[in-house]
């Protein structure tokens, strides 16, 4: 009889102002636009609650809001056209908006031997192609129930505070994670059970909530500040994938640093000791996810 394999790390990465700059799924409700699925209203709508988030993080009451505008807005779309649209407008749109320090950590993890997943409270047709293009080995994200190929605006799992926890737990069961030696990073207190989840957790601009539980459990804090296109890092980049080769012929338009906005009311001498020791901890966390 066979022994099983024994137990191995992984690394849980959140995605919004985690991985990317933003909101992966406001960023697309221009596209959603363009393509007929919401009208311009809805689109500065999305734009104004992008912007609250940024500055502000988002809060359990603001997330629960958040669920239920998208999960009104995307009733009876058809979910084909939703994944062409991300398909066509994913590298224009979030290849310039992926955090060079999220994608070095990423690649040193695979370098580690260990698989990376994403973790994501936005819709799996949008988290996946993501994941995809950053070469994730595992994706978790909310599911829409779909009926005769449309969303009907129910929920069937939503990834989001406990539920991410749970289903890390469940993919761990199955794939065979150790998750007292893996890794998580998350810049929201909402995904404190995530973090706890592990045994190596470590918050990335973390919202106000989030650091003072950092600061009370002695976790890392990473201050993630340089969205770079991911042609931008040929020879220091994420593995050369299949997926990745694609993102990387595919090219990506200009994009706005708006993730900056979020830092204005804080002083130029507080952004630049924030900056020294983000940087020093990606130092120290570096050298850890090595070993």
């Amino acid at each position: 009889m066979s022994q099983p394999l024994p137990a191995r790390p992984a690394a849980f990465f959140d995605l919004d102002k985690t991985i990317i700059a933003k909101s992966s799924t406001l960023a697309f409700s221009r596209s959603f636009y363009q393509g007929g699925l919401i009208n311009r209203r809805a689109v500065m709508r999305s734009a104004y609650a992008q912007f609250v988030y940024l500055l502000g993080g988002a809060d359990h009451d603001q997330m629960e809001r958040m669920r239920q505008y998208i999960s009104a807005m995307c009733t009876g779309w058809d979910v084909q056209q939703v994944r062409d649209i991300v398909a066509e407008t994913l590298h224009d749109l979030i290849d310039p908006i992926i955090y060079d320090e999220a994608a070095t950590l990423i690649e040193e993890h695979h370098a580690a031997g260990r698989d990376v997943v994403i973790v994501s409270s936005s819709g799996a047709e949008v988290v996946e192609p993501i994941g995809e293009m950053l070469g994730a080995d595992r994706v978790i994200a909310t599911r829409m129930i779909v009926e005769g190929g449309s969303y009907t605006g129910e929920i069937d799992f939503y990834a989001y505070a406990e539920n991410k926890a749970v289903a890390m737990r469940d993919l761990a069961a199955v794939e065979g994670y150790d998750l007292s030696r893996s890794y998580a990073y998350s810049d929201s207190v909402t995904d404190l059970p995530m973090l706890e989840s592990v045994g190596h957790p470590h918050a990335v601009n973390p919202d106000r909530a989030l650091r003072r539980e950092a600061a009370r459990r002695d976790w890392p804090v990473l201050v993630f500040t340089r969205p770079v296109r991911l042609r931008e890092r040929l020879g220091v980049g994420l593995p050369p994938r299949p997926a990745l080769a694609a993102a990387i012929g595919a090219g990506a338009a200009t994009a706005g640093l708006v993730w900056l906005m979020s830092r204005r009311r804080q002083g130029a001498a507080s952004r630049s000791r924030g900056v020294v020791a983000g940087r020093a901890g990606m130092h120290a966390v570096r050298r850890a996810v090595a070993r």
